[in-house]
């Protein structure tokens, strides 16, 4: 089996892209199989391509899945776990900007009674 790209994979169905990982599954056994019979050194070395294709093909399914629950939960108050943005702690857990120049009651009022004085200046 020839290398397969992502490129390629994204553009196949969820049902085609299990059937294809099922047939990678069962040609990495017959490898090992072969492997352990003592096979062909040219054998042995397509173990290496068929798992990096196994791998390939789990992540743009993967990939896919996350792709349908962003489109589902778009718009909505809460999204799963995984969908969020990652970003660092802090920035998780900072205010928003409405709420950082949120004022409270009393300063509004101090500010409206009393407002910043202007004052001419002399030349």
């Amino acid at each position: 089996m020839v290398k397969v790209k992502a490129s390629e994979l994204r553009k196949k169905d969820q049902d085609q892209l299990k059937k294809q990982v099922e047939d990678l599954k069962n040609e990495l056994s017959t490898l090992k199989v072969a492997k352990v019979a003592g096979g062909a050194p040219a054998k042995l070395a397509k173990i290496k391509v068929v798992r990096k294709s196994i791998a390939t093909a789990l992540t743009v399914i993967h990939e896919k899945k996350l792709e349908k629950v962003r489109l589902d939960s778009k718009g909505k108050k809460y999204q799963p776990l995984d969908v969020r943005g990652k970003r660092t702690r802090a920035i998780r857990r900072r205010l928003t900007k409405k709420q950082e120049n949120k004022l409270v009651l009393r300063v509004l009022k101090r500010k409206q009674n009393f407002p910043q004085r202007r004052f001419a200046v002399a030349k």
